[in-house]
């Protein structure tokens, strides 16, 4: 079962194209890691999958939903967290996932449940009454993961979850994420693409990688393949973007039609 899938995705800005005829599918339960340069398009394909800005060309599905046709449905079924997760540092964390659960429609008679399973998932039990505000940045990206599960998508869109983390913090949230996709009763329970620049994050998380350079998919294979024979995903990532910015890769591919 596919949990995402992307045809011929564009988006245009007057003569400049941020993303150009990308495709890609994400199967149920995977975690994917969603890589490019700065510019690369990777965040404008992240809010047009989100339903945060429209598309100009092509169409998604979001766990069999149609992001035109139904995009409610697409909407609910996503967990996004922006780079900077939108919170309200003078509301406590349980006022401000209490809201979260609300406007995600999380029926009344489950919302304080809910709210208290994402908190526990997050590790938050210990500060649900403290202002968001007083709150390290790590345990703000923990309240930022929480809100973005509460209602219990299968699919978790994450922008630069650790960015401005210390050592500790960034270990924490790897760890968070990887559990949030973990299976639970034989079946996964999330659906996780992650968008990074720190290289040895994707290799501690993620099971595929999907690299975009200038708005077009230059790679798109598992990762144990890309690693093989001793290379880094760093030397992979330097010499993909290279070789496509040389007009070696002229349209996007496949694993099988470029192999690295």
């Amino acid at each position: 079962m596919l949990a995402i899938e992307a045809r011929n995705l564009s988006k245009r800005y007057g003569d400049v194209e941020a993303v150009s005829d990308l495709s890609f599918e994400v199967k149920k339960g995977e975690i994917v890691g969603f890589l490019g340069p700065n510019g690369a398009g990777k965040t404008t394909t992240m809010r047009m999958l989100t339903g945060f800005i429209p598309v100009t060309d092509g169409t998604a599905h979001i766990a069999g939903h149609e992001i035109f046709a139904d995009p409610i449905g697409a909407r609910r079924s996503i967990g996004y967290l922006p780079e900077n997760p939108p919170l309200y540092p003078e509301m406590t964390v349980n006022a401000y996932l209490t809201f979260v659960a609300k406007i995600k429609d999380v029926p009344r008679a489950t919302r304080k449940q809910a709210v208290e399973s994402a908190a526990d998932r997050c590790g938050l039990h210990d500060v649900v009454h403290r202002v968001i505000g007083d709150l390290s940045k790590g345990f703000r990206q923990r309240v930022g993961l929480a809100g973005a599960i509460v209602h219990d998508p299968p699919v978790l869109i994450l922008d630069e979850p650790t960015v401005g983390l210390d050592p500790i913090q960034i270990r924490e949230i790897r760890g968070l994420i990887s559990n949030l996709a973990a299976p639970e009763h034989g079946e996964a329970r999330h659906t996780v693409i992650l968008s990074t620049h720190i290289m040895n994050e994707v290799e501690a998380i993620c099971e595929r990688i999907i690299l975009i350079n200038r708005g077009r998919k230059v790679v798109d294979q598992p990762l144990a393949e890309l690693v093989q024979g001793g290379q880094s995903l760093e030397e992979v990532f330097a010499r993909a973007t290279s070789r496509d910015e040389q007009g070696d890769i002229a349209v996007a591919l496949g694993a099988e039609e470029a192999p690295l």
